[in-house]
């Protein structure tokens, strides 16, 4: 036994060595970065024979992890000293116009707030500019998890693929430093993996453990294999038939727009000027033809300007291209966008702590189906698109989201298209190398490029990674343009906390509830959602004038979301309605007849504040519609209730018809608004003008103004098969209806 606890032990050390080792996951390209490849061909062996020994690596998974190891690393950082008070946009503008800067980065998605907040810790005057809203793009758009990469480990292994395990092993170091910094915002999830082969129990169980091995004194929590009765108990909406075991392993969950704006806001604490919802048409260069500065545009005024730079940062996503054109007439296309749909469904499809990964799609993809804000994600699928501002789901995209959930799920758990919350489509950057000969090889990584007009452009990568990204691009970026960072030549946000980060605790709801009486459900979202900084919030809450909760007027009835957080959204740079809409607060994401309903409080609020003209406001609804409906699934939504055929028996068809030609008074063949107004006004139901204009938009599915027979036939029939989810929108169309129409039992 002490013989074999040595062994135990000298892999331990020999494992802590390798997780210890130098981290090299991005190609500088244009210059010759060199790899150890035998070294890391080693730490594969090591890996390998980890995963046979079984018991070894069992023992080594539990080895303890040290919470204070990120406020030990902060605590020896030499970091500017971070304002009290947020800049306003228009203070920073100004700075902006005014200054020159050491950076210049260009887009405020991941890896460009990441590059910001690593620039200015290092003491460069850095600047960033967003031609929309912090994570309008990618960024907000993600299966929100923070993982290492179970399928990529498999790859390394089985191929022996350097490359790909030194891609894990630091995503898998980054995951831990995200989870450390910004403990409000992730949490460890268990990810079930269901087994219904009987060999697959052992490939999938080395492989897991295998992924805990390499994660080292990174792990979250040790994996483990249950056996079926266990397994149902734990994700009861599972498929039991042929159900051999589940296999559970932990990687993190994060609220993706929510830490974005957590880190340009920890960046303009730290000194960053930052502007969102500003173009940048133009690159500046120097007499040597180098890039020094960008001539942008507020799309908010109009208004263009120059802002110089010694160094420019390219970090736009599936942007790149168009800005390295601006860079080089001679640059060569390396992004190749791809489009990822997910879709939201009730909580009820998945356990409260526990997702699910299907390895095994009908073509081959991968699916996660993970509780997200008392909701369920499920996601994501993979198509080759162009870029764009303005990406939608498309129906065939959602079907077989849907389809592969039916796979998995219970026969007694009916997986309805109407259960479709929200649906939105989020475009991957996947970058080629443009350094190789291969046109066909794309970097499974990120890439920094550094062009012959010193443009620094990050591109590719993954959530997970933008710190490492954000180090990679800074270090190139201050030897090619010879910048000299005051405080530090290295990256000082390994352990850096984020925006409500340091001091908070899984308790800290507890002291909004005590100290300012608000609702449970309320407190833990707004302690979840700004940390530390959730008292500023709950400070700005007006009271509800009954005896509980105290204060905490809510914007919509069926999420926590507070009234305050419109407030507190435009002290966070929230410009428009969509800005808080989709990603100061997540109700566009989670339901789109909560999202409209909610449109018309945001934009007063927030008229009131800013001192919007009437056509401001307008415009900026309208807006927020245009982007809920083409955006966030509701147009698709449209499209399949078009094409859905009415499915109802003769009787039904009778009876409904009957109750279209009463509300058809005049028998015009279609439903008008005013029809609508009379037919409610006769039912003695009070229904505001917009909501009207709101049940006639969300059932005229050939968008001509009109509710027509067949859409009528359409919509009933929809609400029977369960295509409808329960709209506040429709409902009292549809439960005055049928209250009017129910067939007479006593005839």
């Amino acid at each position: 036994m002490a013989s074999s606890l040595r062994k135990s032990l000298r892999l331990k050390e020999s494992c802590r060595s390798l997780s210890l080792g130098r981290r090299t996951t991005f190609r500088s390209l244009g210059s010759s970065t060199s790899h150890s490849t035998a070294g890391s061909r080693r730490a594969l062996a090591v890996v390998v024979t980890g995963c046979i020994g079984g018991g070894v690596a069992l023992y080594y998974v539990n080895k303890p992890v040290l919470a204070a190891e990120g406020s030990q690393k902060m605590n020896s950082y030499n970091l500017p000293k971070p304002l009290d008070e947020l800049p306003s946009r228009a203070e920073m503008l100004k700075n902006i116009k005014s200054r020159e800067f050491d950076v210049l980065i260009i887009g405020g998605g991941a890896s460009g707030v990441g590059t910001a907040l690593d620039s200015v810790s290092r003491g460069l005057e850095t600047a960033l500019i967003e031609y929309d809203d912090y994570a309008a793009g990618t960024s907000s758009r993600s299966t929100k998890l923070i993982h290492g990469g179970v399928r990529y480990l498999q790859k390394a292994i089985m191929r022996l693929d350097t490359e790909q395990y030194r891609m894990v092993k630091e995503a898998l170091h980054e995951r831990r430093n995200l989870l450390e910094i910004a403990p409000h915002l992730t949490t460890a999830l268990p990810i079930l993996l269901p087994v219904y082969k009987y060999w697959q129990v052992p490939y999938y169980y080395a492989g897991i453990k295998a992924y805990d091995l390499v994660s080292g004194s990174k792990i979250l929590k040790p994996s483990y294999i249950m056996f079926k009765n266990r397994t149902i108990d734990a994700f009861p909406m599972l498929k039991k038939d042929k159900l051999k075991c589940g296999i559970v392993y932990y990687d993190g969950q994060q609220n993706d727009a929510r830490m974005n704006m957590s880190l340009i806001v920890t960046a303009i604490r730290y000194g960053a000027q930052a502007a969102n919802h500003t173009k940048v048409t133009q690159l500046l260069k120097d007499d040597q033809g180098k890039v020094c500065g960008a001539v942008c545009k507020d799309q908010l005024t109009g208004e263009e300007f120059k802002v110089k730079a010694k160094c420019v940062i390219n970090a736009t996503g599936p942007f790149t291209d168009s800005i390295r054109q601006m860079g080089s007439e001679n640059y060569k296309p390396i992004c190749q966008p791809s489009s990822g749909v997910h879709i939201i469904l009730p909580d009820y499809y998945s356990p409260e702590s526990m997702g699910l990964l299907d390895p095994e799609t009908s073509d081959g993809r991968v699916i996660f189906f993970l509780p997200w804000q008392n909701h369920t994600i499920a996601g994501t699928t993979d198509l080759p698109c162009e870029p764009t501002f303005n990406p939608k789901p498309t129906e065939a995209e959602i079907s077989f989201i849907l389809d592969e959930v039916r796979h998995y799920l219970s026969p007694d758990v009916q997986v309805r298209r109407g259960d479709v919350r929200a649906a939105w489509s989020g475009i991957r950057p996947l970058v080629k190398d443009p350094s190789k000969g291969d046109t066909q090889s794309l970097a499974r990584n990120h890439i920094v490029e550094v062009d012959d007009a010193n443009l620094v452009t990050i591109a590719g990568g993954k959530w997970t990674t933008y710190r490492s990204m954000a180090m990679h691009t800074m270090d190139a970026a201050i030897k090619a343009c010879g910048l000299k960072p005051k405080l530090s030549e290295t990256s000082q946000t390994d352990g850096l906390f984020l925006e409500g980060g340091e001091g908070w605790t899984p308790n800290f709801y507890i002291r909004l509830v005590q100290d300012f009486g608000l609702d449970t459900e309320v407190a833990r979202h707004l302690s979840g959602t700004y940390g530390t900084k959730s008292v500023d919030v709950a400070k700005m809450a007006k009271p509800t004038g009954e005896r509980w909760p105290l204060v905490g007027k809510r914007l919509v009835s069926n999420f926590p979301y507070l009234e305050a957080e419109v407030h507190y959204a435009m002290q966070e740079y929230a410009e428009t309605v969509t800005d808080v809409l989709a990603r100061r607060t997540r109700i566009a994401f989670l339901n789109t007849q909560s999202a409209q309903e909610v449109i018309p409080k945001i934009a007063d609020i927030m008229a009131k504040h800013r001192k919007w003209s009437n056509d401001r406001k307008n415009r900026e609804i309208q807006d927020a519609q245009t982007f809920v409906f083409e955006q966030m699934g509701a147009q698709a939504r449209k499209e399949y209730l078009a094409s859905v055929p009415v499915n109802l028996t003769s009787e039904e068809i009778t009876r409904y018809k009957n109750a279209f030609n009463a509300i058809d008074r005049k028998a015009k063949g279609f439903i008008s608004l005013q029809d609508l107004r009379q037919f409610f006004k006769d039912q003695g139901e009070e229904i505001s003008e917009g909501t009207l204009r709101d049940i006639l938009n969300d059932v005229d599915a050939n968008s001509n103004g009109k509710l027509e027979l067949e859409e009528f036939l359409q919509l009933m029939s929809g609400v029977k098969r369960g295509d409808m989810f329960n709209s506040t929108v429709l409902s009292p169309l549809v439960a005055s209806v049928k209250a009017r129409n129910a067939p007479n039992r006593d005839q």
